[in-house]
């Protein structure tokens, strides 16, 4: 308890009703804490099935096995450890395919928090794909808040096979790396970082591809990426140091990385991309837009 609260996941207060000199004190949630409740208030995330991935023995097994995997042929640790790549190894297993997906569900819920700060990024916006958006929950929560949208949910078939849709509320199943459907915006949330520069490259080139074919205008198509961007000059040190973390995280469970801003940036050029514009003002992630 000690070291939590010295990690402000609890806090000490004087319990009520003590009036003599030895006070009894007990523990109390914080806003860190108070993540991980079931059934909270609805405008704060439950975060507990993301916490359940991270500490499940899937995730945490790969780490014994880094100095194996340094010395050996798999692209990942994550393969070293179980056989199998992770995407494979989540279809074979249901238990963990549905674990993995609580917890990215859970870790949508912050998408609301994106709409309601930066909604003139999505104003204008007629069609959108949500590219690796697995149940759904990123492209429900949009059309609460532009109705007017229509949306296309873009996973593997098994993925978004048998989903319910609605009038705005599209399913298609497909391969990201071969091609995506055309809309006026392509959507990407904790997407890109799983993968490495040569397969980003490819996803954006589809990207570039999918906005240019929309309609008469072009210059109206853009690209929407939720994702980690690492600015180690101007971030505080435990935000940079999370990252890390989650860079660490990539290389042992799959092949990609967390970028910097120049990273990024050569990525989107290289694309074919003219510019870009970065939003860095929602906790580890940032928002970015980028045009053709």
């Amino acid at each position: 308890m000690r070291l939590l609260i010295h990690s402000n996941f609890f806090s000490v207060a004087k319990l009520d009703g003590q009036e003599d000199e030895d006070e009894k004190e007990g523990y109390v949630l914080t806003a860190s804490s108070k993540l991980l409740l079931k059934n909270t208030n609805e405008n704060i995330p439950n975060l507990l099935p993301f916490a359940n991935l991270v500490l499940d023995p899937v995730f945490v097994t790969p780490w014994q096995f880094l100095g194996k995997w340094f010395y050996g042929k798999e692209s990942t640790v994550f393969e070293t450890a179980h056989g199998d790549p992770m995407w494979e190894f989540a279809n074979k297993d249901p238990r963990f395919n549905g674990i993995f997906n609580d917890a990215m569900a859970s870790d949508s819920q912050m998408m609301s928090l994106v709409v309601k700060d930066c909604q003139e990024i999505f104003e204008g916006v007629e069609t959108l794909v949500d590219v690796g958006g697995g149940t759904g929950l990123n492209a429900k929560i949009l059309l609460e808040a532009f109705p007017h949208m229509t949306c296309t949910v873009f996973d593997l078939p098994h993925v978004v096979a048998d989903k319910i849709e609605t009038r705005n509320l599209k399913y298609v199943g497909g391969d990201m790396f071969s091609s995506i459907p055309s809309a006026d915006a392509i959507f990407f949330k904790n997407v890109l970082h799983n993968w490495s520069d040569d397969n980003v490259l490819k996803i954006l080139k589809r990207c570039r591809e999918a906005i240019r074919s929309v309609g008469d205008d072009s210059k109206k198509g853009k690209v929407i990426i939720i994702d980690m961007v690492v600015d180690e000059k101007h971030e505080r040190h435990e935000i940079t140091e999370t990252k890390m973390v989650f860079d660490m995280l990539m290389m042992v469970l799959v092949t990609g990385r967390e970028r910097t801003e120049v990273e990024w940036e050569k990525l989107f050029l290289e694309a074919g991309f003219s510019r870009y514009k970065i939003t860095p003002n929602f906790g580890l992630r940032s928002l970015m837009e980028v045009f053709p």
